[in-house]
């Protein structure tokens, strides 16, 4: 059977990130896609130039209508941008069964901010403890937690024990900011602790991997039914993905993945 994603996200009319991105990564992964349209920004592989946040009662109602009608296998939320909106997704999925995937989307590869900075505590406070799982890099987690950004594996570790405190059942902490060889990930649950890592690929295609990735995981969790064993598919799947970007030839920036590479010849 394939499951039915949802993500609840931001539109990236370049088509890298955001809801565009999703909806690639879902369908490359095996899942039927579904968006709900949090925010519009306007941006390109240079960088956001601006954005603009729905309104929570229709983010709502958009969240309603597939509930209503549609068996949804796994859900994942990118930019929501306001602590209302926040408020509003916890609310409408607070007895939702589906496993949630949280991308604590907060700051583009640009630097532009994606969330309101009084909108961090919503989304620690309100979606982090309700998640499934959470797919934060380290800016994100130090942004979460208040901190510093990790700077080497201990730290990771340390950081991903304070995001397992905040109440989601799995933290999985993506190391790419770290200056290595390799690009680690830590997979950590209350019983589980692993690293996942893949050789860092020379390319300044990564326009919207963490999107990519997360949604590539909720995917993967729906058809498993295994959070570890997604999150190692997601991270194959994403370095692929990144590998395959020499395909495309989109802007003259931070260029998009590949979603499909797995079609090309």
């Amino acid at each position: 059977m394939i499951p039915n994603i949802l993500s609840i996200a931001g539109s990236d009319p370049s088509g890298g990130a955001g809801i565009q991105a999703d909806l690639k990564a879902i369908s490359a992964n095996g899942g039927y896609a579904m968006a709900v349209i949090a925010a519009m920004t306007a941006q390109n592989t240079q960088g956001v130039s601006g954005w603009v946040p729905s309104e929570p009662d229709f983010i709502v109602a958009q969240i309603e209508a597939i509930l209503s009608d549609i068996r949804v296998d796994a859900i994942k939320i990118g930019m929501l941008g306001t602590s209302k909106a926040v408020e509003a997704v916890g609310q409408v999925l607070k007895d939702c069964s589906a496993p949630i995937v949280l991308d604590p989307v907060m700051v583009a590869k640009g630097g532009s901010r994606l969330l309101n900075e009084e909108a961090v505590d919503a989304v620690r406070r309100v979606l982090v403890p309700m998640a499934t799982l959470i797919t934060p890099n380290l800016p994100e987690a130090a942004d979460l937690l208040g901190t510093m950004e990790a700077r080497n594996a201990d730290d990771m570790q340390d950081q991903a024990e304070a995001l397992i405190a905040l109440g989601p059942k799995v933290v999985y902490l993506k190391g790419g900011h770290l200056m290595a060889k390799d690009s680690p990930d830590l997979f950590l649950s209350a019983d589980q602790r692993e690293w996942i890592s893949a050789p860092r690929i020379e390319t300044k295609n990564t326009h919207g991997t963490g999107c990519s990735l997360s949604s590539a995981l909720a995917t993967q969790l729906a058809l498993t039914g295994d959070s570890f064993a997604a999150a190692k598919a997601a991270k194959a799947y994403i370095s692929k993905a990144i590998e395959g970007s020499a395909n495309l030839d989109v802007g003259s920036g931070h260029g998009p993945t590949d979603h499909f590479f797995m079609l090309r010849t």
